[in-house]
C-alpha cells in the first residue's frame, strides 16, 4: 500500500466514523487532503477495495470500511492525539459531575455509618447542594422521652425536615465540635435536645456534620463517634 492509499483509507474511516455513510471522492476531495483529481481518488478507492480495505454497498454509492480496513487503520494509521482536545474537554466535563456525585456519596455514607454507631441522629449538608442529608430519626423516636412527649418528637421531625438546612448555614462552625445544649439551641422545637456539630472537609470541599438527640445523650461516646467519622471523610 503506497502513502496515498494510507491516508486516503485513513481518512474514509475517519468520515465514516464521524457520518456512518459511505464516502465518496467528492467529500475526500473537499477535504483538502488529496492535491490529485477525482478519478485517482475513485482508483485508489477500488484498489483498497480490491485489497479487501473497502466495500461499496452500492454501485453508485461510496466506500466504506471492512473489518480488515479498522484492523489496519488501528494498528498503523490511527492518531489518537489528533482527538485529545476533544476527548479532554469531555472528560473534564463528566470529570466534574463524577467527582461531585462521589463527594456526596461519601458523605450519605458517612451518615449512614454514624447513624449505625449511636441512638440518635446523624445528619450533614451535602457537598455542591444546599441542603441537610439526616438518617436516624426512629432512633430518637424510641427513646423514652419522646415517646412519653409526643410534641417533642414531631418538633424534631419539623426541624430536621424544614429548618435544619438554614439553621446550620447560619452558625459559625470550625473544626472544633460544638455543643448546643437545651435552649444554647436556637430553635425552640429542640430545646429539649442537644446537638453536636463540626466542619468535615472532603476533596476540599467544606461542611458541616453532626449529632441530634436527647440531652440524655452519651457526649463522650457520641464526641469520640463523630471525630472518627470526621477524620475518615478526610480520607481519600
Amino acid at each position: 500500500m503506497n502513502d496515498r492509499q494510507s491516508r486516503l483509507l485513513a481518512a474514509i474511516i475517519d468520515q465514516f466514523i464521524e457520518t456512518a455513510g459511505p464516502v465518496g471522492s467528492k467529500k475526500l476531495l473537499e477535504s483538502g487532503e488529496f492535491n490529485c483529481s477525482s478519478a485517482t481518488i475513485r482508483n485508489e478507492m477500488g484498489m483498497l477495495e480490491d485489497e479487501g480495505f473497502l466495500e461499496q454497498p452500492h454501485i453508485s454509492a461510496g466506500r466504506v470500511p471492512t473489518a480488515s480496513g479498522y484492523r489496519l487503520y488501528v494498528r498503523q494509521y490511527m492518531k489518537p492525539n489528533s482527538r485529545e482536545a476533544v476527548v479532554r474537554k469531555k472528560f473534564e466535563s463528566l470529570k466534574s459531575f463524577y467527582l461531585e456525585q462521589k463527594d456526596q456519596e461519601k458523605v450519605y455514607e458517612a451518615v449512614a455509618l454514624l447513624t449505625h454507631m449511636i441512638p440518635n441522629v446523624a445528619f450533614a449538608t451535602v457537598p455542591h447542594k444546599s441542603r441537610v442529608y439526616y438518617l436516624g430519626l426512629s432512633n430518637v423516636l424510641k427513646q423514652p422521652e419522646f415517646q412519653a412527649n409526643p410534641t417533642l418528637a414531631s418538633g424534631i421531625a419539623e426541624v430536621l425536615e424544614d429548618h435544619l438546612t438554614e439553621t446550620l448555614s447560619s452558625m459559625d462552625i470550625n473544626e472544633k465540635i460544638h455543643y448546643y445544649i437545651g435552649e444554647e439551641n436556637v430553635l425552640e422545637q429542640i430545646h429539649s435536645c442537644s446537638m453536636m456539630v463540626t466542619k468535615y472537609t472532603v476533596r476540599g470541599e467544606e461542611g458541616v456534620i453532626g449529632i441530634l438527640g436527647p440531652m440524655r445523650m452519651d457526649y463522650g461516646y457520641n464526641t469520640v463517634a463523630l471525630d472518627m467519622i470526621t477524620e475518615l471523610l478526610k480520607t481519600e
